[in-house]
């Protein structure tokens, strides 16, 4: 198995974060949030420079819509989560992909989004997956499916390595 490795593109903040609501202000760092889905309460705390950092917004002031701890990278381009340290459950277990494709070369040549949705720009790996990996998703349990992707990807020099 791989380790998971954000490429901070933001989605998850987009997303998940509307569900992250500030229950209390402790001070300019420390803070009580609630968790929506499961209403579940917790304590955050902003990590480094980001106490002094406004929430992102939009070019006309309006924070932009998600969890209110998502930040600018500073360092470059993407999304960094301010409370990244005590951030919520929902957000430590979330992975956005659950499999990378690598060739026998050990590039990556894709990855795999949700249960079905593959991301690639290599149209020999493409083919594989609407031909031979597509047709097992709706019947295979997790498991099943994983070793039923690594097994289409095999012969033709691609590896399946899950996410965890």
């Amino acid at each position: 198995m791989v380790e998971f490795e954000c490429d901070g593109c933001g989605k998850c903040c987009r997303s998940f974060g509307e569900f992250i609501k500030v229950e209390r202000k402790l001070n300019n760092r420390d803070y009580y949030l609630r968790d929506g889905i499961k209403n579940e309460l917790f304590l955050v705390h902003i990590e480094g420079d980001f106490a002094d950092s406004q929430p992102m917004s939009t070019g006309m002031g309006t924070p932009v819509k998600g969890c209110p701890f998502m930040r600018k990278n500073p360092d470059g381009g993407g999304i960094v989560c301010a409370i990244y340290a005590t951030r919520p459950r929902i957000c430590r277990d979330f992975r956005c992909y659950r499999m990378v494709i690598v060739d026998h070369e050990g590039h990556e040549r894709g990855r795999i989004m949700g249960r079905n949705d593959l991301k690639t720009t290599d149209k020999t790996l493409e083919r594989i997956w609407k031909e031979q990996v597509a047709p097992l998703l709706p019947s295979h349990s997790d498991v099943r499916w994983e070793k039923a992707v690594m097994d289409a990807l095999a012969p033709h020099g691609y590896l399946g390595n899950c996410v965890k």
